[in-house]
């Protein structure tokens, strides 16, 4: 029974290993057929694109080729190009050797000629000289320095002639571009007209006013007068006093501390001094500020400051009654256009215009020649060469070395010549007054001189310290005789001595 069992079993067994290895197989071969499938799908797909790639290939190379061929194809060209070109100026060059030569040829035939020329003209001439040896008796060599005589005559005669010609030309041709450039220069510029007067007027609230100037004594007008070297003439005229001095500078000053005063009801001693002090102090940054303005307005940046400072100051200078700033203004403008039509540099010019009086800023304090002061400022602040010899130049000091020197010499003479811009008389009245100071500043210990009272009086200010009472009085008929021998005037000129002491502590 147990064997007929494990028969059975063993039947079950193997019967399931078949169908088990049945299945098995038919799934392999199934896998196997799909397998196949797939490999010959990716053949093909690997067949048509090598396929592709090579028509691709197959293009490119074609491509390529002609490529090249064009390539050459434009090589070629140019190579014979190039050849027709190097052909055509390979016959050019010949052409031109050949004209070359024929031209050498001439000028050999020119100069034989002309050698036989020269040699026929010796030949002549030795006849002629030796008819002249026979016929006036003279030798081979007085013959010639005879004919070189009368060549050399006529030669001269000939050659003044033209000269005459083309110098009065010349003058012609000048005059018309000289009087072409002053037309210009004045039509394109209009100046104002600015005189100077000996007097400022002041006037007061009411007459109340006269008397607190006059002070207790006459104090307060005496300090005044001291210290800002004015004369202050107080009349009958009501509400007014007259401010009189020819130092421009000095008067302005002296009005304005005036001014200041009557506004502020404060007058004595003291306050004059202070207010005197606040106003040069003033007056020297409105210089400046005033000097800076033209610089900027003109664009002649850099300027040194104490050239602008001294520019500034010229507000406060006259020449022959004619403002010095506005003649150097007018000056500057002239130049420039001036300089500018005769091809110059304009800038230049109006620079060298607008320095070219800046000594006159210093003759009141220093005394000496403007153009002697100016040069040197000029120098020593390193202006442009040109600058310095425009101020030599323009009062014939040296000859002007370029066109901005000449420009400001005409523009210098053509403002300054002009109706009604200068008045000699004055200038001369201005000129002995100040030599009036000048003497007084000559003697050791004076302080300060002031030339008051239209030039008949002059008071003179002097360190107490260095100078006693009796050589304050002999230095008074010092200067009393020196002016009588040095200035002429008419009537009589007052000379008033002030010594005063002064002694200043602190109480702190």
């Amino acid at each position: 029974m147990m064997i007929v069992a494990t028969s059975i079993g063993f039947l079950g067994f193997t019967i399931g290993s078949g169908i088990t290895y049945l299945w098995i197989r038919s799934n392999s071969v199934k896998k196997f057929a799909y397998l196949e499938l797939e490999v010959k799908a990716r053949a093909k797909a690997i067949e048509l694109e090598s396929e592709r790639m090579l028509q691709n290939s197959t293009v490119q190379i074609k491509k390529n080729e002609l490529e090249q061929e064009k390539i050459f194809q434009d090589r070629l060209s140019e190579l014979e190009k190039r050849n027709r070109s190097f052909i055509l100026e390979t016959k050019l060059l010949k052409e031109e050797k050949s004209k070359l030569k024929k031209i050498q040829q001439r000028v050999e035939d020119k100069s034989h000629t002309l050698e036989q020329l020269k040699i026929r003209k010796e030949r002549e001439i030795n006849k002629i000289i030796l008819k002249m040896e026979s016929v006036a008796s003279m030798t081979q060599d007085e013959a010639k320095t005879a004919i070189l005589e009368k060549v050399e005559e006529k030669s001269q005669s000939e050659i003044a002639g033209i000269v005459r010609k083309y110098e009065q030309k010349a003058k012609e041709d000048g005059e018309k571009r000289a009087n072409y450039i002053l037309a210009q220069a004045t039509t394109r510029f209009a100046g104002e007209f600015a005189g100077e007067r000996l007097i400022n007027l002041v006037t007061l609230p009411s007459d109340e006013h006269k008397g607190r100037i006059i002070g207790k004594e006459g104090r307060n007008i005496k300090t005044l007068e001291m210290l800002l070297g004015v004369d202050i003439i107080i009349d009958e005229t009501p509400g007014t006093i007259l401010v009189s001095s020819f130092n421009l500078y000095r008067r302005a000053i002296a009005t304005r501390v005036i001014e200041l005063l009557v506004e502020d009801g404060r007058i004595h001693p003291g306050r004059i001094e202070e207010i005197h002090q606040k106003v040069e102090s003033t007056f020297e940054k409105k210089i400046y500020e005033e000097g800076e303005n033209i610089i900027i307005d003109m664009g002649l940046f850099p300027m040194h400051e104490e050239l602008i400072r001294l520019l500034g100051k010229l507000k406060y200078r006259a020449s022959y009654g004619q403002n010095a700033l506005a003649h150097t203004l007018e000056v500057a403008k002239l130049a420039s256009v001036m300089a500018a039509e005769m091809g110059g540099d304009e800038k230049l010019a109006m620079r060298a215009g607008l320095l070219h009086d800046i000594g006159k800023a210093l003759t009141q304090e220093m005394g000496g020649s403007h153009v002697d002061l100016g040069a040197d400022l000029c120098r020593k602040y390193n202006e442009h060469p040109t600058v310095i010899n425009a101020i030599y130049a323009h009062h014939g000091h040296e000859e002007p070395d370029s066109v901005e020197s000449a420009s400001v010499c005409a523009a210098d003479a053509l403002s300054a010549a002009r109706p009604g811009a200068r008045r000699e008389v004055l200038e001369s009245f201005t000129k002995r007054v100040k030599n009036l100071e000048d003497i007084a500043l000559d003697y050791d210990g004076v302080e300060r001189a002031y030339a008051i009272n239209a030039g008949r009086e002059i008071r003179v200010y002097i360190n107490a310290g260095i100078v006693n009472d009796n050589e304050a009085v002999l230095m008074s008929r010092n200067i009393a005789k020196n002016i009588e021998d040095r200035v002429q005037y008419p009537g009589e000129i007052k000379v008033t001595v002030i010594r005063e002491a002064r002694s200043i502590n602190y109480a702190r």
